[in-house]
């Protein structure tokens, strides 16, 4: 509980005004928590637009954190197709997608900001125009809501699991079979939180494809098609069923090879337009990142 008392500089000023200066959030978020009596002015209810009194006693019932502000920042995109209602774009190694703790400056949305006045709100001031996400070491294609109508249509697609979403992955071992899929229930480690894991205990189901693209002395080259969209999905079964993802430091072998992050990249990317209904589809060549670590393995195969 925060109690604050009014000065007499600020005698006549709206209540959510002085509120957003003091603790730093938003209007929006600042009228919910008058609406729910969560702020009250001398231990009574009032309205946003209440004019405060000198020695008004503000008490805020719950404890607040300040709110994460999302600044544009010009910083280099990479947009493979662009038109009135979405943006496809090819995500750099190592941009997260969108601010979060820890992550406040130089995510997608940060330089999405820059560039765009208007991108879909559904996914509130954090995520503008973000209907799906990759991981911040995973490269590869998005796609990106410049209006809500647009959003809503490429997100009943993921829903409906008509989204193509292919991704190349290199995998630590040999893989026999030439195709596969992994049929695992994911949901977050009670032993981490910062993992996903395959559980039984709150998870929700989880289906990867996966076929075999290239054979190594050492490692595979896979395709991996998602039927769903899980956190980490691809990584989690993958190390499942002990084909982890080499050079990932979460869920693979903990020895490392460089700081390049998992060698897992979104290649391939098709959907119908959410305005013409007309299919489009997207590939991406593989980053140099994933290229100079899968040569090396490559280079020892004449050894």
């Amino acid at each position: 509980m925060q109690r604050y008392i009014v000065d007499s500089k600020f005698v006549q000023k709206r209540i959510d005004t002085y509120l957003i200066d003091v603790l730093k959030l938003s209007r929006n978020k600042i009228q919910k928590l008058i609406n729910t009596s969560d702020i009250l002015v001398n231990n009574s209810k009032v309205k946003s637009s209440y004019l405060l009194k000198e020695d008004d006693v503000i008490t805020i019932k719950q404890q607040v954190d300040k709110e994460l502000e999302v600044n544009p920042e010009k910083i280099d995109i990479n947009i493979v197709y662009e038109d009135d209602d979405i943006i496809v774009i090819n995500k750099d190694n190592g941009m997260v997608v969108h601010p979060a703790l820890g992550n406040e400056k130089g995510t997608l949305v940060n330089g999405l900001l820059y560039y765009y006045d208007h991108l879909s709100d559904i996914n509130g001031e954090l995520r503008p125009g973000i209907v799906h996400r990759i991981d911040s070491f995973t490269t590869g294609l998005l796609v990106v809501a410049k209006n809500n109508e647009a959003h809503q249509e490429l997100a009943k697609q993921l829903k409906d699991r008509t989204m193509v979403r292919k991704y190349y992955a290199l995998v630590w071992g040999v893989i026999n079979n030439d195709t596969g899929t992994i049929d695992a229930p994911i949901g977050r480690d009670i032993n981490n939180r910062k993992r996903q894991t395959v559980t039984s205990i709150n998870s929700k189901k989880a289906i990867t494809h996966f076929k075999v693209i290239k054979r190594f002395k050492e490692t595979t080259l896979v395709e991996a098609s998602l039927e769903t969209g899980r956190t980490h999905q691809i990584r989690v079964h993958f190390n499942y069923i002990k084909y982890p993802i080499v050079n990932d430091s979460v869920y693979g072998i903990k020895k490392t090879i460089d700081d390049s992050g998992q060698c897992l990249h979104a290649k391939t990317l098709g959907f119908n337009h959410p305005k013409t209904g007309k299919y489009l589809e997207f590939d991406s060549e593989l980053p140099n990142c994933f290229v100079n670590i899968m040569q090396n393995f490559a280079s020892k195969e004449d050894k």
